[in-house]
């Protein structure tokens, strides 16, 4: 494949779609034009900045949540246009992606307009949900550019979906898509699959299905939206938004627009792909329509599904249109039918149940068992990537065909060949003769089975794929278990100390932790212990990561509140001091040791998992990482050297800026930690100091390892040596003032409660330093000291007992 380098994007469309995709590359570091029409002037008065439309784009993402910039100072850096003056611009851009709304006559428009003006090198994509990408390719007169176009379906918001479709049509050059797909995959973080030319292509096309099924079923068997949501999130291995909840964030607009295009695309009588003997279900739910006619869209209009009343979320009786009070749960009776881990056992329970709920969920498995069986030839090239685009699209655990496989392919066949036989099913067409050819799944060790190829196709080579250590795997295909994979150097209930096998990576020994939330207890101080001397002795380095970091999960959510409270309640403070000692001395271990050590951070690092990351030489954090000292929401204070390195910090920064007061840049890690602030992204942890300008930033979390192991290599082959260690100035007494003077206003303003002005308080005591003079020069160690005393002192305080209590008992932080 030849190299193709994306200096630079263009998006046309500054709708809520298109800017977002600009904000997601600008969060990539990808220069990025946002056009839209020109602003035109009106009588009377004065001449429009003609960007003003995509300006005012630029300037609602600051407003959107999820937010959609990983800080909102990036949006600056988003260029504006307009088509009327601007168009030359696009000739210095690699990458021209369409965003426009989904009118296939205004898009033709548009290309006839930029055409001339689309680099002789450059892609050009149309982001479409469901659109033809031939039907639109035909707006194209240039061959050239036509065997350059494709489709990109972004999932949105596209900063946090996994998911990116690409389209291509006869014409696209296969060079094309494979440059496109590394480009997604490396630079934007995506996973990237390709579907086939058919309305709403593979995620949309199975998962709007499987909505309107829900509905369809769920009146069926008279149950409200709140149980089926319970039901159908995380209970059922989905995402936590369910499936009503789910279309109250994207928005029923979407969803009518989604539903629109099966409904005049797909006919029960139709020929090829437009066939679907399942359309007679696709017209607009009556409950769908009331609320769209009723400008309710979701979310976004304050009403859709849900509404919010003062501290209350009602939910839509699908019945009358009405509002109700929510909060319904699944029966107890099904949760533990649900809870059953083998998915066969969890299956036949459902089915052969006589509780509503129970039949509505294998209800709504056997209809998309059916669908997906009867569609896989025609929407996609094999089930792999069928059930990839659910898990990236949906956020899954399982796809459909993965479930219907690890649950028993025969069996479960024949159980939805019943029902299709006893007019149970949502249409008579009986499965395809594939199914039941004597097979015992779709997915096999060689590949996943395509229907239309009649083989199984074994997984893309492209290289980028190279940089996945592990790699997204569907089950039944044997792949590589993160658990267990490489060479294991020590185990214990909380940590792996292992290496990898390949040559060129199996040189730097990983730590793995895999207690609850990743919390760090002895487990983790022996694993971390071994892991440096084993590393100091003959290996190029350490680097921290977890399975976890795989599917969205923490880092480390910090210390084990649980491991410590036997010793508490033995021994008191004094017995946790030692233990807190450890832990800091651990932490130094980290920083000075003599092979660089490498902190992967992906989710929550949050307390000591925060810790963890910044006493590594490095960090390579994915950008969905949620960093932040929090100690004070269960009223303690960071214990593990995290106000310590605070203090240095800020110390460093002003040894740049000898002239300023070293409080300015003490006040951030002082604010950091006194209000347990998190940062929303890797881009805000290193606008909050605990990611640095050296740190490296990955956007696909399936690279993570990778970046990591390479990045303790190049620094080691580099030289590399510890930082030496030396004495740092504190502010002191004054510095210790002039903060308690903020805290007193809070206080005394009722911005924070008592107990959280006693732990500002003795925040500020230990980063200053104590009872000393302004610029004493300190060691680490001295500040540790003040950091364990504080932290040891604080757990016999009454206040911070029930905040720990409170939040061990209810997961919920307690104000007091």
């Amino acid at each position: 494949m030849s190299a193709f380098n994306v200096k630079k994007v263009a998006v046309l469309g500054a709708g809520v779609m298109g800017a977002q995709i600009a904000a997601h590359c600008i969060n990539a570091r990808v220069p990025v034009l946002l056009f839209d029409l020109a602003a035109q002037p009106r009588e009377g008065e004065p001449a429009p900045d003609r960007n003003a439309i995509a300006l005012r784009a630029i300037e609602g993402l600051k407003k959107l949540n999820p937010a959609p910039l990983g800080h909102a100072d990036l949006a600056s850096a988003i260029q504006p246009a307009n088509y009327d003056t601007d168009l030359e611009l696009l000739k210095g851009c690699d990458l021209v992606i369409e965003a426009i709304a989904e009118r296939m006559d205004w898009k033709h428009d548009l290309y006839r307009k930029v055409a001339p003006f689309i680099a002789p090198h450059a892609l050009f994509a149309t982001n479409t949900s469901g659109l033809s990408i031939t039907s639109l390719s035909e707006g194209l007169t240039d061959a050239h550019l036509k065997a350059r176009f494709c489709g990109v379906h972004f999932f949105n918001p596209p900063r946090y979906m996994h998911l990116a479709e690409l389209i291509p049509t006869a014409a696209t050059r296969p060079v094309i898509l494979d440059q496109l797909e590394s480009f997604l995959t490396r630079v934007l973080g995506k996973g990237v699959i390709r579907a086939r030319d058919t309305p709403n292509f593979i995620a949309n096309r199975v998962g709007i299905f499987g909505i309107l099924a829900t509905v369809i079923e769920a009146q069926k068997f008279n149950l409200p939206i709140d149980v089926v949501d319970d039901l159908t999130g995380e209970k059922m291995g989905r995402a936590r938004s369910a499936t009503f909840r789910t279309a109250d964030v994207v928005g029923l607009d979407v969803m009518g627009h989604v539903i629109k295009t099966m409904q005049d695309n797909l006919k029960v009588d139709g020929e090829g792909p437009a066939r679907d003997p399942f359309a007679m279900h696709f017209a607009t739910p009556a409950p769908i329509a009331g609320l769209l006619a009723a400008g309710a869209l979701g979310q976004k209009s304050g009403a859709g599904f849900y509404k919010k009343v003062g501290r209350d979320i009602q939910r839509l009786d699908l019945a009358t249109g009405q509002y109700l009070a929510g909060g319904g749960k699944a029966d107890e009776t099904v949760a533990r039918i649900l809870k059953k881990k083998d998915p066969a056992e969890r299956l036949k329970l459902l089915r052969e149940s006589t509780n509503p709920q129970a039949r509505f969920l294998w209800a709504i498995l056997r209809d998309t068992f059916h669908y997906v069986a009867v569609h896989l030839e025609t929407i996609a090239d094999n089930a792999r990537d069928l059930d990839l685009a659910m898990r990236f699209g949906f956020g899954q655990n399982q796809g459909p065909f993965e479930l219907w496989q690890a649950a028993g392919w025969q069996q479960v066949a024949a159980w939805i060949s019943e029902d299709i036989a006893a007019g149970k099913a949502l249409c008579d067409t009986p499965l395809p003769d594939w199914v039941s050819d004597g097979r015992d799944g779709v997915h096999k060790a060689e590949g996943s089975w395509s229907p239309a190829r009649k083989a199984y196709v074994p997984v893309s080579d492209l290289p980028v794929y190279q940089r996945q250590v592990f790699r997204a795997s569907v089950h039944g295909q044997t792949s590589r278990d993160p658990l267990a994979y490489g060479t294991t150097l020590l185990r214990n209930d909380e940590a792996r100390l292992w290496t990898l096998s390949e040559r060129g990576l199996d040189d730097v020994i990983v730590l793995s932790l895999h207690g609850k939330m990743n919390t760090i207890g002895p487990g983790v101080g022996e694993a971390l212990a071994k892991g440096l001397e084993l590393a100091e002795a003959g290996y190029k380095g350490l680097v921290i990561w977890s399975p976890s970091a795989l599917s969205g999960g923490p880092f480390s959510a910090g210390a084990n509140l649980e491991a410590m409270l036997p010793t508490f309640m033995k021994g008191g403070a004094k017995a946790v001091e030692p233990e807190e000692k450890k832990l800091q001395e651990a932490m130094l271990a980290l920083r000075y040791a003599s092979v660089p050590t490498v902190a992967a951070i992906s989710g929550l690092a949050l307390g000591g998992g925060c810790e963890l990351a910044v006493h590594c030489s490095k960090r390579v954090a994915h950008l969905e990482s949620y960093v932040g000292l929090v100690e004070v929401g269960v009223g303690l204070i960071p214990g593990g050297g995290g106000l310590t390195y605070g203090a240095r910090r800020a110390a460093e920064e002003r040894a740049a800026a000898p002239e300023a007061y070293l409080l300015q840049f003490l006040t951030r890690y002082f604010m950091n930690a006194a209000t347990a602030n998190v940062a929303k992204s890797a881009i805000e942890a290193r606008k909050m100091g605990y990611l640095l300008e050296s740190d490296a930033i990955v956007f696909n979390p399936y690279e993570l390892l990778y970046v990591a192991i390479r990045e303790a290599k190049a620094m080691h082959d580099a030289g590399y040596r510890p930082p030496l260690r030396a004495m740092f100035p504190v502010a002191g007494r004054p510095g210790i003032a002039t903060i308690m003077a903020q805290l007193v206003n809070m206080r005394d303003g009722a911005l924070i409660t008592g107990h959280d002005f006693h732990l500002g308080k003795t925040i500020a005591e230990v980063m200053c330093g104590g009872d000393i003079e302004a610029g004493t020069l300190v060691s680490e160690e001295y500040l540790m000291t003040l950091e364990r005393k504080a932290f040891c002192g604080l757990l016999t305080h009454p206040k911070t007992q029930e905040r720990v209590m409170g939040l061990l008992q209810t997961g919920k932080p307690v104000r007091n």
